[in-house]
């Protein structure tokens, strides 16, 4: 999956022991989301590059994130 260069600005600390929040998470998806709809890509076409196979997450997650994905797509038309 291609993921465009997203830039973050955080007020506070480091994140500590490689956690992070769900409103990262959140705002990263929606990037992803207006990425893809700006360069014309369909909900289908974004569900696709994430079920594509990737050495960071297994099947089950790209399934969960795929679902993810399409209901963050839906909640932001």
């Amino acid at each position: 999956m291609i993921i465009p260069c997203l830039t973050f600005e955080f007020n506070s600390p480091p994140i500590s022991h490689n956690r992070i929040s769900e409103e990262v998470v959140a705002e990263a998806i929606a990037h992803v989301i207006e990425s893809a709809r700006y360069q014309g890509q369909s909900l289908d076409d974004l569900v696709a590059e994430v079920l594509e196979d990737d050495p960071l997450l297994d099947q089950v997650q790209r399934q969960w994130l795929s679902k993810i994905v399409t209901q963050a797509w839906q909640s932001l038309a």
